[in-house]
């Protein structure tokens, strides 16, 4: 079985369990990320290929400690050249999460390895 395009989410836990955001407050987060990646990235080959089979669509969610982690996380991404698009919630400028555009895993290599899948 080969490799599937996946989208990778990156949220900050602390949103929730320090910060005491709402669930649904984070989820939305995350759904701008995506959202934004897509439109973003829109031209780009993999966008178009995830976005022609819309029923076998793949995303992993992840969870990083706070926003310090998760603006290392975007440097680690952008080292290895692999687009994303980080959601900075406004108007009060916070980093709230980060969303691949659809990669291969093995593309990302160690830039998420400290992050586990979110709960």
């Amino acid at each position: 079985m080969s490799e599937a395009l996946t989208m990778f989410i990156v949220m900050r836990k602390d949103l929730l369990r320090t910060l005491n955001w709402p669930v649904g407050s984070v989820i939305t987060q995350g759904c701008h990320a995506t959202a934004a990646a897509l439109w973003t990235y829109r031209e780009d080959e993999r966008v178009k290929q995830y976005m022609n089979d819309i029923d076998t669509m793949h995303k992993v969610t992840l969870e990083t400690k706070n926003e310090a982690s998760l603006l290392k996380i975007a440097d680690d991404l952008k080292e290895k050249h692999v687009p994303f698009y980080l959601w900075t919630e406004q108007p009060e400028n916070i980093p709230t999460c980060l969303a691949t555009v659809p990669v291969m895993r093995s593309s990302l290599g160690d830039a998420l390895k400290k992050c586990s899948l979110m709960r």
